[in-house]
């Protein structure tokens, strides 16, 4: 089996020994992605919904780049910080994942890289 690393400008870098998307096979694994404005380096807003958009805007990036999208996602992790932004979070999430929405886990953590308020990972096939 093929393993290709996923590397775009349009998502942030990866700030630790991790790459931001791995393709394997027909599928492409993404790493966690936080709300860092990849234009700015710094975090996108203070409020769930909009780090939620900024981490879904990341994650389509790194998907189209290892030529897959948004609507061939099969699986996706959030890690909330607060579970009680589950609500808002969703709402968000649910613009992004309209039509057959991937499977899915929500997780509350204690801490998240840069003490933002969501991650998520996303598994997708590869179309291209």
């Amino acid at each position: 089996m093929t393993r290709t690393i996923v590397s775009t400008k349009n998502a942030p870098f990866a700030i630790g020994p991790y790459s931001q998307g791995i393709v394997a096979g027909n599928l492409v694994f993404t790493a966690g992605q936080i709300a860092i404005n990849p234009s700015t380096g710094e975090i996108e807003g203070n409020d769930i919904r909009a780090q939620t958009k900024q981490v879904l805007g990341n994650l389509k990036a790194i998907l189209e780049a290892a030529g897959s999208n948004l609507s061939n996602v099969v699986k996706t992790t959030v890690y909330l910080k607060d579970m009680n932004d589950f609500t808002a979070m969703n709402e968000e999430y649910a613009r992004f994942f309209a039509a057959q929405p991937p499977a899915r886990s929500t997780v509350e953590v204690a801490r998240l890289p840069k003490d933002v308020r969501v991650e998520i990972e996303a598994v997708g096939v590869v179309t291209k």
